[in-house]
């Protein structure tokens, strides 16, 4: 089974009267369980591509399944609540609420969902513990090391056990060693959990650790 197909998919943006194909016909397929890295310079099509799995954009034309719904038929409220309930996100820039405190940002998505405050403080300290944060609950992301930020956005984006979990550039930020242990610690919630995850990336250390690259360049895959 697929987690994500795209066929033909294309995205052009325009300036003025200038065109831009950030993609040019894409067809792939992500198994689900899967371990990915999208890779290629800087304007070929990776983050668009993420982009357009994760529902934050919409292709100009092709057609884009995620969990076997076909992204273009839903609303935008459907899309938002696909991206909610089954889709985890990991930002280059981290993308905590600063006020909040590690757990507090880490329970922000099941508050959306309208998860009870029991489960939710219960799961939150669970994951955190998971990946390695266990008594900095209570600390905020200026508290936080680089990769201590990152450790929080990942485990915000698995706590409510998603099917995929996107993740670009997600090492950018951080040193060898850190960057390192954070893919070896979403390499084993991939395989204890069944998660997906597709990176999209420019590090030869996250290119070591996928089981998959899918090179592309000027908005198309060549490899």
């Amino acid at each position: 089974m697929f987690s994500v197909r795209a066929e033909k998919l294309t995205r052009i943006y325009r300036q003025d009267s200038v065109e831009v194909r950030a993609l040019d016909g894409v067809d792939l397929d992500i198994e689900k369980g899967g371990f990915i890295a999208l890779v290629g310079p800087s304007g070929s099509g990776k983050s668009t591509l993420l982009n357009l799995i994760g529902g934050l954009d919409r292709p100009t034309s092709g057609r884009l399944w995620v969990e076997e719904r076909e992204l273009g038929t839903l609303s935008n409220r459907a899309l938002t609540d696909l991206r909610l309930r089954r889709i985890g996100f990991v930002f280059q820039q981290y993308n905590l609420i600063p006020v909040l405190t590690a757990i507090e940002n880490v329970e922000y998505v099941m508050l959306l969902q309208g998860v009870p405050d029991d489960r939710r403080g219960e799961q939150a300290r669970a994951i955190l513990a998971e990946v390695g944060l266990a008594g900095m609950e209570d600390r905020r992301p200026g508290e936080l090391s680089g990769g201590q930020q990152q450790r929080v956005a990942v485990a915000r984006a698995i706590v409510t056990a998603p099917a995929l979990v996107l993740a670009d550039e997600p090492t950018a930020n951080l040193d060898s060693t850190t960057g390192g242990a954070l893919m070896d610690m979403m390499r084993r919630l991939n395989e204890t959990k069944g998660v997906t995850f597709v990176f999209s990336t420019h590090d030869p250390m996250v290119m070591e650790r996928a089981r998959r690259l899918v090179r592309l360049r000027d908005g198309r895959i060549v490899a």
